[in-house]
């Protein structure tokens, strides 16, 4: 393993400031600092430049980036071509984790303070009547005016964000259940068919929430919203975490029931999908020949999919049934339910189940070990491989070939995690050769059977440090410790230095906290990450 030695913590500060990358790397070969002084002198930085200090009131907000050369905010401009600082609460969930655990790894209060006292100003300050706070894929706060801005109509939108909803508890309980409340009244457009959009409105009232009816129509059938699975998975996460506070069964209830919509339009052959479970209703007739493009490619149209492959494919050619990438089902979603599952016990078993179901199908079907490609496919299992595409449209303009793609550190985690609680050797198998993929060597045929992991990695991304995370919790194997632990040193050298803008949203501070609390054997010190982006 590589050499430690301990560093101050100006020391560690002047490493990460006031030194250029190939400083580093000689830095690496004699000296790192260690996780915990990386992390601290990170934060730090981050807590003294990173708040807002811009506008006529100074608040405890973070920017969303930090230049590391001018420790300014750095600033853009909204869709209207005005300048703005932005600061957007959703984009900063990762960041507080990362100062929890920094907390409880060092007794030092200071970091977990910023983060409540940023989450404390947003609720007291800046949360809507109706609940909802102004963050997300459309909205933020705009920290030279204190008012809000973005994009698309300033709606209210999350797409696996997944908040840090114990954070938010601890700091305003009914302020955090409100909210939650306030972002399932705002999505849902048809409580008895669970029909939903991604899109939400800050100004609809509170309805019957959980005490609505519930009569679902068979999957894909025409929805006025758009059923997308990355802020079909927020919800799910929420309202079981609205349960977990609060013991509301009908939340953990309609989490349920939302979860199972995607299980129940998965392909009936293979098991694979989906992307979302209904099919945009067709309000504008779109023309049968040329391109699909510009306004054509709104859901008015209807099925997207349908109108640019059925002639080819037929009624296989849905939006939901289209599987061109896998980390939105196999990894954002399946992490956020496995977490649930293990965190509900006897409630969380049908989250399990769909999950383990899904992976394996995917593996099945879609997965090349050999390669570590995944082939991208309509869900009966036809692969796209190769496929040309003859008609402009939304997922591609004509003469664009689907090619296959490097399988994801995000799906080694899944599948780790899914065969920790599950014990399915065919999860495990997939993990193993994923990591051998990204260079880890060889997991072993089980968890600490013929373990051969390649201690002289290059591999750096945060997320497979949170997959050896999930086997070390499996197993006591030394290996895997050492694995995990050269990961992190390679995430220190070649990420913690200002031209890598290590930044206010970067996940690589979370994940060094986390392997450091795995090491210690104390996982229970750091906020687990759900995935959330």
């Amino acid at each position: 393993m590589l050499r430690r030695g301990f560093m101050t913590k100006g020391a560690v500060v002047m490493m990460l400031v006031g030194i250029g990358a190939a400083h580093l790397t000689q830095a690496r070969a004699e000296e790192l600092p260690t996780r915990i002084e990386a992390v601290s002198a990170f934060a730090d930085l981050i807590i003294e430049h990173g708040r807002d200090t811009y506008g006529e009131e100074h608040t405890p907000l973070f920017v969303d980036r930090l230049d590391m050369e001018t420790l300014e905010g750095r600033r853009t401009e909204d869709d209207e071509g005005n300048e703005v600082l932005p600061s957007n609460l959703a984009r900063h969930q990762n960041l507080f984790r990362a100062l929890v655990g920094l907390t409880n790894l060092t007794g030092d209060q200071t970091y977990r303070q910023a983060a409540e006292d940023a989450i404390r100003y947003h609720f007291d300050h800046l949360r809507r009547d109706c609940g909802l706070l102004q963050w997300g894929g459309h909205r933020w706060m705009d920290l030279l005016t204190l008012d809000y801005t973005g994009d698309k109509g300033r709606a209210h939108e999350l797409k696996f964000h997944l908040p840090y909803y114990e954070l938010m508890w601890e700091v305003d309980p009914e302020a955090t259940a409100q909210f939650i409340r306030a972002f399932w009244n705002a999505h849902i457009v048809d409580w008895r068919r669970l029909d939903m959009n991604r899109h939400g409105s800050y100004e609809r009232s509170m309805g019957d929430l959980w005490d609505n009816e519930f009569d679902p129509p068979e999957p894909f059938a025409e929805s006025r919203g758009l059923t997308f699975i990355n802020t079909g998975g927020d919800l799910i996460y929420s309202a079981a975490m609205l349960h977990r506070f609060t013991g509301e069964e009908g939340a953990l209830e309609w989490s349920s029931r939302l979860a199972e919509m995607y299980v129940r339009a998965r392909h009936p052959e293979t098991g694979l999908g989906v992307y979302q479970y209904t099919k945009p209703a067709r309000r504008n007739e779109p023309p049968a020949e040329g391109p699909l493009e510009g306004t054509l490619t709104y859901s008015s149209y209807g099925d997207r999919a349908e109108n640019q492959f059925g002639a080819v494919f037929g009624d296989v050619a849905r939006e939901g049934w289209i599987l061109r990438s896998p980390n939105s089902i196999y990894g954002h979603a399946g992490i956020l339910q496995l977490q649930l599952a293990e965190e509900l016990g006897e409630r969380g078993e049908d989250f399990l189940t769909w999950t383990v179901d899904g992976l394996r199908a995917w593996a099945e079907h879609a997965y090349d070990p050999e390669t570590n490609l995944w082939r991208p496919m309509w869900a009966d299992g036809t692969d796209l491989t190769g496929y040309e595409i003859p008609r402009t449209g939304y997922f591609g303009r004509e003469g664009r070939v689907f090619e296959q793609g490097e399988t994801s550190p995000m799906l080694m985690w899944s599948y780790a995690f899914g065969h920790r609680l599950s014990g399915d050797p065919a999860l495990w198998e997939t993990a193993r050769a994923i990591g051998r993929g990204h260079d880890l060597g060889d997991l072993g045929t089980a968890p600490g059977e013929g373990v051969d992991v390649n201690l002289d990695t290059e591999a750096r991304h945060p997320h497979l440090v949170f997959a050896l995370a999930e086997i070390i919790r499996a197993t006591d194997e030394p290996a895997y410790r050492d694995l995990a632990e050269r990961v992190g040193d390679n995430i220190i050298a070649a990420r913690f230095h200002p031209e890598m803008r290590v930044n206010v949203m970067s996940l690589e501070p979370l994940a060094l906290v986390t392997l450091e609390a795995v090491l210690q054997n104390r996982p229970e010190d750091v906020p687990r990450y759900n995935s959330g982006r």
